[in-house]
């Protein structure tokens, strides 16, 4: 009599600081008060699931600064991108932005980046833990989806792949800055509530990424942005990229898990293309602007 194959799965042995199911977020919500969320380095994410054949829309573990073991009930193709990690599968080294395959029983462990924040470790078939409002993306501002996981979890694995995988050795990917990062902003929507000077400075200043940043957005130590109104606005909608300005003049830079609205004025928005990079940064990294009109960001 042959033995069942066992069923896939990955049980959390360790993780790091912070650990989430992440997909592309839940789009379309936010009449209701609900943010899109999603994997905060979407590029990296989508990289991860296009090296194991996965669809689009397939859910992805977000690995803050790695430290995390993985165990696998069933034999699995995975990819690990984002920021790079030493990882060993069973005392093998395996390179990143490169599927392998780990056996049933296995153990993967990541370490931790030297650059880079955040890593994304996709699966084949994707994470199938229960979608909310269409997504699988942990929101950690609103306390939606799946919790943060913890040793002893255990994930299911699904089967949202998409034809056979790649074939591909290792992916080719732009290296991670560990000094100064440069982003691209457009100015507005409220950039008539700061002074004259206040975009200059921005272009100008060298800002800080401070301890206090997390998924919801980066909090921001450099030259204060001088406003030429007092007061707050009436709440408004919010995109990620927002660099919105409370009275401090220390700018707050809104990621993936931001709110809907706020009340402070928005002096600029981040570059889509940019926001990856930022996801990426590391307390105590210096951020730059570089100022462009909408033209030229599009």
């Amino acid at each position: 009599m042959e033995r069942p194959e066992p069923a896939a799965g990955i049980e959390v042995v360790r993780c790091g600081p912070l650990a989430t199911v992440q997909d592309r977020g839940r789009p379309g919500f936010g009449s209701m008060g609900v943010g899109r969320s999603g994997a905060a380095d979407a590029g990296a994410a989508a990289l991860a699931n296009r090296l194991v054949g996965n669809a689009e829309h397939a859910a992805v573990l977000e690995l803050t600064l790695g430290g995390a073991t993985l165990v696998f009930r069933a034999a699995t193709l995975v990819a690990v991108t984002g920021a790079p990690c030493p990882l060993d599968r069973d005392g093998r080294a395996e390179a990143p932005n490169a599927p392998f395959t780990v056996p049933a029983g296995g153990r993967l462990t990541i370490g931790a980046p030297e650059v880079g924040l955040r890593g994304y470790v996709a699966v084949r078939g994707g994470v199938a833990v229960p979608p909310v409002l269409g997504s699988r993306a942990t929101d950690v501002l609103a306390g939606l989806g799946p919790d943060a996981l913890s040793p002893g979890t255990v994930l299911p694995v699904g089967t949202d792949h998409d034809g056979p995988p790649p074939a591909v050795e290792v992916a080719p990917v732009p290296a991670l800055e560990s000094g100064d990062l440069e982003v691209r902003v457009v100015p507005g929507p409220r950039a008539d509530w700061f002074t004259p000077d206040a975009l200059d400075t921005l272009r100008r200043g060298r800002y800080v990424v401070t301890a206090d940043s997390n998924r919801v957005g980066l909090r921001l130590d450099g030259p204060a942005l001088a406003r030429a109104r007092d007061g707050e606005l009436p709440s408004e909608g919010m995109v990620a990229g927002a660099i919105q300005v409370p009275p401090s003049g220390q700018p707050v830079l809104f990621l993936a898990d931001h709110p809907v609205t706020g009340g402070y004025p928005v002096i600029g928005v981040v570059h889509t293309r940019d926001l990856g990079i930022l996801a990426q940064a590391r307390p105590g990294q210096a951020v730059t602007f570089r100022v462009v009109q909408r033209a030229a960001a599009r």
